[in-house]
C-alpha cells in the first residue's frame, strides 16, 4: 500500500495557498470601463455646473459652442440644404408668415426666424432679411451697400496719407497747425523712402486689409451659425451663375467707410 505523499507544511515566510489567493484578489486594482465612464461623466457634470454658475447661467460649456452641441445643427443633418438664387431669397424676408426668415452672408444662407422682432417686418435689421448684404456688414452703410459685392471693400482698411485725410470744417486753429506739422513730417519721411520700400509697404498693407475683411466676415458668420449662443443656423447656399460678379458695376467706398479709413503713421 502506497504511502500518501504529504504536502509540506507552509513555512513562516510563505502563507498557505488559499491565503495567498485571497490576498491576491483583495489587493487587485483593476478598473473597469464602466468605472472610467463614471469618472468622466462626473468630471463633465462638475465642469458644466461650474460653467453655469460662473457665467450666470449663460453657458454650460464655458462659452464654447461648437455645432455638434446644438440640437438645431443635428436636425439639419436630416434636411436637404437650401439652394436659392438672390431673387428667390427675397421671398424669405419675413413678410410671409408661412416661410422662415433667411438672410445670406457672402453666399451662405442662415435661418434667423427665431428673431422676428429684429429681422422681420418693422424690425431694426429687417433690411438684412431676404438678401445677401455682405458689403453692408463691413462698411456699415446699410442704405446703399446691401449687396454681396465685396470688390474694393478692403480699401476701408488701407491707411491714407495725412494730407489725404481732410480736416473737419469746424477744426480749430490748433488742430490745423498740428495737421500741417504732421503732413510736413510725413512728406519728408515718404520722400526719403525708395520705390521698393513703398511697394513693399503697400503690399503688406493690402495683405492686412484683406485679412481684416476675412476677419470681419468671420465675426458675423460666427454669430449667424450659432457659435455665439444665438439660435441661428446655417441652412444652405446662394446659387449664382458663373461670372455674376463681373456683370455688376464696380462700387466705390461709401461715405461712412471712407471717413473711417485709418491715417498712415510715420515714426520719428
Amino acid at each position: 500500500m502506497e504511502a500518501r505523499q504529504r504536502r509540506p507544511a507552509p513555512t513562516k515566510d510563505e502563507p498557505a495557498e488559499p491565503i495567498k489567493k485571497v490576498a491576491s484578489e483583495s489587493t487587485s486594482s483593476s478598473v473597469s470601463v464602466l468605472d472610467i465612464l463614471r469618472i468622466a461623466g462626473g468630471i463633465l457634470l462638475f465642469s458644466s455646473a461650474l460653467s453655469y454658475l460662473t457665467t450666470s447661467g449663460a453657458s454650460l460649456t464655458w462659452g464654447y459652442n461648437p455645432w455638434w452641441t446644438r440640437a438645431a445643427e443635428w436636425k439639419n443633418i436630416f434636411k436637404p440644404p437650401v439652394s436659392l438664387t438672390d431673387d428667390e431669397l427675397l421671398a424669405y424676408d419675413g413678410t410671409d408668415p408661412d416661410k422662415p426668415i433667411y438672410l445670406a452672408l457672402n453666399g451662405t444662407i442662415y435661418d434667423v426666424s427665431i428673431s422676428p422682432a429684429t429681422y422681420g417686418p418693422g424690425g431694426s435689421y429687417h433690411f438684412f432679411a431676404g438678401r445677401d448684404a455682405a458689403r453692408a456688414f463691413l462698411t456699415g452703410c446699410f442704405d446703399v451697400d446691401a449687396v454681396p459685392d465685396l470688390r474694393g471693400v478692403e480699401q476701408m482698411y488701407m491707411p491714407l496719407e495725412p494730407w489725404e485725410k481732410p480736416l473737419a470744417a469746424d477744426a480749430s486753429d490748433a488742430e490745423k497747425a498740428k495737421h500741417a506739422a504732421l503732413e510736413k513730417r510725413a512728406r519728408e519721411k515718404r520722400k526719403a523712402m525708395t520705390k521698393g520700400d513703398l511697394k513693399n509697404r503697400s503690399a503688406q498693407e493690402l495683405r492686412k486689409a484683406r485679412q481684416s475683411v476675412r476677419d470681419g466676415l468671420e465675426h458675423w458668420h460666427q454669430l449667424f451659425r450659432g457659435d455665439k449662443g444665438k439660435a441661428y443656423r446655417k441652412v444652405g447656399e446662394v446659387k449664382r451663375e458663373e461670372g455674376w460678379l463681373q456683370k455688376l458695376p464696380k462700387r466705390t467706398l461709401c461715405e461712412q467707410a471712407e471717413k473711417g479709413r485709418p491715417v498712415r503713421k510715420y515714426e520719428d
